[in-house]
């Protein structure tokens, strides 16, 4: 089960260093999702295994993106799926019913199946301009505001999400924001979070 409003979710990666997941860890990340690409299964879940010893440390739930085999593996807390991932109800079979399942929805009928399906919540972007995701379209207020009025489970924010930014899907109504460069890349991680934490108090 996800908690419902001001939700600060962190995607990252390797390539930051572990260091510098540990510090947003320290600094009060909601929870942390593992997305890697372009590496062997193996050393996918080598990773997710280190990181899971970081989390479970900080008592911040772990989910890994895509891949339920590497959910399953670690021992992690969940797995977010993709549109083209394995369908939400075939992994809340194999993961469990205490798994936390994310599924990303560009629009409220894929976000009204996904919280058919047994979804915890749902990632929608992306928002702005991003380097993971550089063929994104970008996501529009009001087909926002749609996916939101069409679920009750918790809504994230995603793509590009940064300091600068984040007010504009949270005035929207999103329950939390889901963030990678605009938290590994800065130079003081616990001063952004703690921006990033004024801005969700002040709006919600």
């Amino acid at each position: 089960m996800m908690k419902k409003t001001g939700i600060l979710y962190l995607i990252t990666d390797f390539s930051y260093g572990i260091d510098k997941i540990e510090e947003a860890l320290m600094a009060g990340v909601d929870y942390v999702q593992l997305r890697e690409k372009d590496i062997s299964s193996r050393e996918y879940l080598l990773r997710a295994r280190l990181i899971k010893e970081l989390t479970k440390k900080y008592k911040v739930p772990l989910i890994i993106n895509d891949r339920i085999d590497i959910a399953l593996l670690s021992e992690a807390d969940g797995v977010h799926l993709g549109t083209d991932d394995v369908p939400i109800r075939d992994a809340r079979h194999i993961l469990g019913e205490h798994a936390i399942i994310g599924a990303t929805a560009r629009n409220e009928i894929i976000a009204k199946q996904a919280q058919q399906d047994g979804a915890d919540y749902l990632g929608s972007g992306a928002w702005f301009v991003t380097n993971t995701k550089k063929d994104a379209v970008p996501m529009e207020k009001d087909t926002y505001k749609r996916i939101l009025k069409s679920v009750t489970i918790p809504s994230l924010a995603v793509g590009g999400i940064n300091i600068d930014n984040c007010s504009v899907p949270l005035e929207c109504g999103a329950d939390g924001i889901a963030v990678s460069a605009g938290i590994m890349k800065s130079a003081d991680i616990k001063s952004t979070i703690n921006i990033y934490r004024d801005v969700m108090k002040h709006i919600k």
